[in-house]
């Protein structure tokens, strides 16, 4: 299996692009190929293990393993966002659930690459559940 990163993904669409680690063009990467779980947790800087083939307009995936989030935007908006929350003593800003879950996965992908996403989707419910009991998240 090679491995390289998730230029683009769009779950509406149902397809996106993998940029291969040893270079060359960028892989088709459809939904259909994926687990329920994957679905909801692929977008952009997201690292994954893969296998290609050949298709009718160019290389295509056809087995998508996640192995962890690398985005620099990420990383970096997650630590000016810890300044903040500890250099301010006003109400934290209350997030949707979609929101919410989205940064969930974030810290989960990186914490515990290995997770899996029928984990990951188990941990999420469970502390969406909990910030919405604590009036974390609006509906």
């Amino acid at each position: 299996m090679q491995t390289g990163t998730i230029v683009k993904y769009d779950g509406i669409k149902g397809f996106g692009f993998i940029e291969p680690d040893i270079g060359g063009e960028d892989v088709f990467l459809h939904a259909s190929i994926l687990g329920e779980e994957l679905k909801h947790v692929l977008r952009g800087g997201t690292r994954v293990q893969f296998e290609a083939a050949p298709g009718n307009q160019g290389t295509k995936a056809v087995a998508v393993r996640l192995l962890s989030v690398v985005s620099q935007t990420s990383v970096a908006q997650a630590a000016a966002d810890d300044r903040k929350s500890s250099s301010d003593d006003e109400l934290c800003e209350v997030l949707t659930p979609v929101e919410f879950t989205q940064n969930i996965t974030d810290v989960l992908i990186g914490a515990v690459p290995d997770m899996t996403g029928g984990q990951i989707l188990q941990v999420r419910e469970q502390l969406v559940a909990f910030a919405r009991r604590h009036g974390w998240v609006e509906d």
